[in-house]
């Protein structure tokens, strides 16, 4: 536990300054988190069959480039350039040809890869996107994520008995998701209506924070099966006591990538 604090209070030392700053630094920063998110993604997968390393290299060029990519802009774009989509396509599929050799690269890897960097990419490339648009936008997404994880930690501790989904996060409970939804809903909609703004329904904040609330612990969920799947315990251990980047960042993709979705339709 002590360990578990401590590496708590270092990545938020670490994170707060870069979340400050915000402009390239930030960008910077979220760029390089992606990057070990992939790696970690991949080295997961990677427990069954390996990749070329070309093929890898590749998917990392990538990723930053999704992150980068207009990065400096302070609004959701919902346009999208069917150019990228086409060029990544070729680019991890038309390999396997040269290979030749369905052992080392098949479709399978090759659609691994694409969506990996899309998911991977995209996810913190909103992050960085919310958080260009004004620090309390990024501080709401951080809210729901963070105060919903933490009681319903607190709730399943507590009051836990009725699984939630054993198979796949056999600790996680039912009043544990009540707790964490019902407190993350009421925080973030307070935060929201005072600090960015109450020209919005309340009835409308409070609906939209608690679904983000639940699809961040789906988020939570999603990644926690990927981990079951290829039989691990943590994505990897750069954060002693936590796991990985995608152990901390799981719920935070979902949110944010959720975010954009609600914020075209209700805001």
């Amino acid at each position: 536990m002590k360990k578990r604090i401590l590496s708590a209070i270092i990545m938020v030392a670490i994170f707060i300054p870069f979340l400050i700053l915000g402009d390239v630094y930030f960008s910077i920063f979220m760029s390089v988190l992606a990057l070990l998110g992939l790696y970690e993604l991949l080295r997961v997968r990677e427990t069954k069959k390996e990749f070329p390393k070309i093929m890898k290299f590749f998917a990392y060029i990538l990723v930053v480039a999704f992150c980068l990519y207009n990065a400096d802009s302070v609004f959701f774009s919902y346009d999208f350039d069917y150019r990228v989509m086409a060029f990544i396509i070729f680019l991890f599929t038309v390999p396997m040809v040269f290979i030749n050799n369905t052992k080392k690269y098949n479709l399978n890897d090759a659609l691994f890869l694409i969506g990996s960097i899309f998911f991977i990419g995209l996810g913190f490339h909103l992050i960085i996107l919310a958080r260009n648009i004004d620090l309390s936008y990024i501080l709401y997404l951080l809210l729901i994520t963070t105060m919903t994880d933490t009681f319903a930690l607190i709730s399943g501790m507590l009051v836990g008995e009725h699984k939630l989904c054993p198979e796949v996060s056999p600790k996680k409970t039912i009043e544990g998701l009540i707790g964490g939804v019902f407190m993350g809903t009421f925080v973030s909609t307070a935060f929201y209506y005072t600090v960015i703004s109450s020209n919005i329904s309340l009835v409308v904040l409070i609906f939209v924070s608690a679904l983000l609330c639940l699809i961040g612990q789906l988020g939570d969920l999603v990644f926690s099966s990927i981990k079951r799947y290829y039989n691990v315990k943590d994505f990897s251990n750069i954060i002693p006591g936590h796991g990985g980047i995608l152990d901390r960042f799981d719920s935070l993709i979902f949110v944010t990538l959720a975010f954009i979705i609600l914020k075209g339709i209700f805001f």
